[in-house]
């Protein structure tokens, strides 16, 4: 077997120490664009939080007028929720990007839900925070929305984070029994476009129990809450169309009117009623801007 020399072993030595410096050296220039590679989201490519993911679908061309925040139902996820093209076709159309947040194990943890997985609040909190540092999407610009118990989380990020978000179109879905009172909302509600069906039977307008110890609220009651909140005008509602649905519309509201639009259909949302839901919403945002 060969023998090394004292000077062989010297040069190898120092041959490796050269190698591991240059292999070193290239993995610190290749880190930043790791890093960058980490950080780009969208289409099948979740967007990774601490408290979560969600996934986004940003309109072709221009950057995005605004975005639809769109929280999935019970047993369903935000993969599922990018799938139904319809919908996500809705707010694409109109120049928003949709976003679907993803809920654990296929539910959501808001006030008075049957599941205690996460602090609901502070995960949208970080997806609305991270929408305006990753994709330029303010609060000013952002609209919350989500069918049977995701149109509950939404009706909660509007009564704790509503400060967050310009406007809700909600479908089948609202607060949960024990109802909040108004001065448990942290904030004043935007304006808010509420859809639901009189032939609703897993999400009634008058809720429904889950087993022996959770209730679905009162979709009337909620609805006083967030007019109350809100200062609404104590005048009338006054009746306006909406996708072809008949809806109260309370004015005089502190940020924008809300609406409720009952239909005799069952549990589900009609991409129709969201398109009309978010024209409603926009034109409302719209006209709150400062003019120059």
């Amino acid at each position: 077997m060969p023998q090394t020399t004292r000077p062989d072993r010297i040069r190898s030595t120092i041959a490796l120490r050269v190698a591991g410096a240059a292999f070193a050296a290239s993995m610190a220039l290749l880190a930043p664009s790791v890093a960058a590679a980490d950080l780009a989201c969208g289409g099948d490519v979740p967007c990774r939080l601490p408290l979560g993911d969600y996934r986004i679908a940003l309109p072709e061309g221009a950057a995005p007028r605004g975005a639809l925040v769109f929280f999935h139902g019970y047993m369903a996820s935000a993969r599922e929720e990018m799938r139904k093209t319809a919908l996500v076709r809705v707010a694409l159309d109109r120049g928003l990007a949709f976003v679907a947040p993803d809920g654990l194990y296929g539910t959501w943890s808001h006030e008075n839900a049957p599941g205690r997985y996460r602090d609901e609040t502070a995960y949208v909190r970080q997806i609305l925070a991270d929408l305006d540092e990753r994709f330029g999407i303010g609060p000013d610009r952002t609209i919350v929305g989500g069918f049977s118990q995701g149109a509950s989380m939404a009706w909660y990020t509007v009564c704790h984070s509503g400060d967050r978000v310009a406007g809700a179109v909600t479908f089948s879905g609202v607060f949960w029994n024990p109802l909040p009172t108004p001065a448990d909302c942290a904030a004043t509600p935007p304006p808010i476009v509420h859809f639901h069906g009189t032939a609703d039977r897993t999400f009634p307008l008058a809720g429904r129990a889950i087993g022996n110890r959770w209730h679905q609220g009162d979709a009337f009651a909620s609805l006083a809450i967030a007019r109350e909140k809100a200062g609404c005008a104590a005048e009338p509602p006054r009746r306006v169309t909406i996708a072809g649905v008949v809806c109260d519309e309370t004015p005089g509201c502190a940020r924008g009117p809300i609406a409720v639009c009952i239909h005799d259909r069952g549990h589900e949302v009609d991409p129709a009623w969201l398109a009309g839901g978010l024209d409603r919403l926009l034109a409302e945002i719209d006209a709150a801007k400062p003019r120059p």
